[in-house]
């Protein structure tokens, strides 16, 4: 971890990883799928979700489906948040998410968190001898600047750690992936029965470092509450309720801890506060790690 200043802590991390890129594990997951008999619609997209006399109507680019059970599993934010009217507006405190890939000289079994005016920045190993960088900055930044280019220039490279990273690497992307109003507000899991797993559910702050764990589990949880109950529409309420229980049983505290330590990055004189402390007590720094991690599950 490092200040905006440069500043630097080493912190071992107990749980072991490893990483691996969206587009590689989607397609895992989806010739999973088919591989299963999963009809899997492609390039499709949702616009509307109705649940009526017990079952779900669902309107879609590739036609309309029935279902006694629905799963909103649609990411961070997505046109059903405006159609279902979710308390979830951009606020000031809305961010926006810039990602690489690149090719580095990097440490492969490390994680870093450099931290800039406004935001942060992680670098992690990916397949193929690939890294994945993304950071996350307040709006505001990019907004002073003007570009993403002049705000990494202006802004990002002030942290000496990120502008050796970006000198020294060679980017994949012929340009970055970009998503704007990224905030971290409370979700509701529930929504006119339409039952929300993953980001949909509730983003963890990338801090973190586990957000796909969490998506991965909460739909696990989900699945097995519904065979458990076999997806009986008259166990509906109850399959609502044990989810409900479950889901703040194992995210509700790393959501929360989550937001907390999202304050502490970003700004100059909590980063820095943060690692005096961190050096001085390390078992500190660890007892926050775990509390943003959780359990392990299988």
């Amino acid at each position: 971890m490092t200040t905006q200043i440069g500043k630097s802590i080493d912190i071992p991390l107990e749980k072991g990883a490893f990483g691996i890129s969206r587009l590689v594990f989607d397609d895992y997951l989806y010739q999973k799928c088919k591989a299963l008999g999963v009809e899997c619609l492609t390039h499709a997209k949702v616009h509307d979700c109705i649940f009526e006399n017990s079952y779900f109507n669902v309107s879609s680019s590739k036609g309309r489906y029935q279902a006694h059970y629905a799963v909103g599993a649609f990411g961070k934010k997505s046109n059903l948040d405006r159609v279902f009217n979710r308390s979830i507006k951009p606020d000031k405190s809305s961010y926006l998410g810039v990602k690489y890939h690149v090719r580095s000289d990097f440490a492969k079994d490390a994680v870093a968190l450099h931290n800039f005016r406004g935001g942060y920045c992680g670098v992690n190993k990916i397949e193929d001898d690939l890294y994945n960088i993304c950071y996350l900055t307040k709006g505001k930044n990019l907004k002073q600047s003007g570009s993403i280019e002049s705000m990494e220039k202006d802004i990002l490279f002030k942290n000496p750690h990120i502008r050796e990273l970006f000198k020294s690497s060679d980017f994949i992307f012929d340009k970055p992936l970009i998503i704007n109003q990224i905030n971290f507000n409370k979700k509701q899991l529930i929504e006119n029965h339409l039952i929300m797993c993953g980001d949909t559910a509730g983003l963890i702050t990338p801090l973190c470092g586990n957000g796909m764990a969490m998506a991965i589990h909460s739909g696990k949880l989900l699945a097995e509450i519904i065979i458990q109950k076999k997806a009986l529409p008259a166990l509906r309420q109850e399959v609502q309720e044990v989810y409900k229980l479950q889901w703040n049983r194992w995210f509700s505290n790393r959501l929360m801890w989550g937001r907390k330590l999202q304050l502490l990055f970003g700004n100059q004189s909590l980063s820095n506060a943060t690692l005096v402390l961190a050096k001085s007590v390390p078992m500190l720094a660890q007892k926050f790690i775990s509390k943003t991690h959780g359990k392990s599950f299988s």
